[in-house]
């Protein structure tokens, strides 16, 4: 079963393989992107409102939660789920249903990823042009609306573009809410754009650490059992970045 598992995610998730599968993503899917990282939080409250449900011991109630669909369904996730459905399905005689919900659940948790590595895209970029910790676009969006907004009053100062940067360097450009309002909406349709091709890196670097793997047998092993899915760690370090960027954007605008 494991070298099955181990040809399959080669063959699918390594580098020609996610290159082949991102090619689906070029069109309605960098619309939906953007709108699936907004539904993000959405999802991980679902999850946790239906594990409490279990908790609780209403289980119509946590069943009815988990086969909620909350992302909007991209091309690459179609494409996903149909062949890592197909291969489940071939290795195991699990209930084709049951290899749904779970191959969706994986789907999902692949989605988590790249918006890690999304995350990470920005914090280097934060680090490297501003040397800030920026863990999101929230937080990269004032230090690069400054930075833009410092620039563009240095080119117009009177005695000169130098003199301009010295004399701005010392004294902040005022700048309006709106400017870094507008400067966070446009890095933020960037970064959707960032999160759809994401997985081309991590792909093939799951695949090389074996995450891929163990992810996959996994979920073999649980709708084999019949188990149900739990809220997968990628999920929580995802949204733990958004609340991060959104305790320092916070921080940052108090402490002035």
């Amino acid at each position: 079963m494991e070298r099955q598992v181990r040809a399959f995610v080669r063959r699918r998730f390594g580098l020609r393989g996610t290159l082949r599968l991102h090619r689906a993503a070029i069109g309605a899917d960098l619309l939906r992107a953007p709108v699936n990282v907004v539904l993000a939080p959405v999802f991980l409250l679902v999850k946790v409102l239906a594990r409490v449900a279990r908790l609780v011991q209403l289980p119509r109630m946590a069943g009815w939660l988990a086969r909620r669909e909350v992302f909007l369904t991209t091309a690459v996730s179609r494409a996903v789920r149909a062949e890592v459905t197909a291969f489940v399905l071939g290795v195991t005689d699990a209930p084709e249903d049951r290899v749904a919900r779970a191959v969706g659940e994986y789907a999902a948790t692949r989605n988590a990823v790249a918006e890690i590595v999304t995350t990470l895209v920005v914090l280097l970029a934060g680090v490297v042009l501003f040397h800030a910790v920026t863990p999101g676009v929230i937080s990269l969006a004032g230090p690069l609306a400054e930075a833009q907004a410092a620039r563009r009053a240095a080119e117009g100062f009177w005695l000169g573009q130098g003199a301009g940067r010295l004399y701005y360097g010392v004294f902040p450009v005022h700048l309006p809410v709106w400017q870094v309002a507008l400067t966070g909406v446009g890095l933020a349709m960037a970064g959707s754009v960032v999160t759809t091709f994401a997985g081309v890196i991590a792909d093939p670097v799951q695949v090389a650490t074996g995450v891929h793997r163990r992810r996959l047998m996994r979920l073999i092993a649980r709708v084999q059992a019949g188990a149900g899915e739990g809220l997968a760690r990628e999920h929580v370090i995802a949204r733990a970045g958004d609340l991060s960027d959104m305790a320092l954007s916070l921080w940052r605008m108090l402490r002035g």
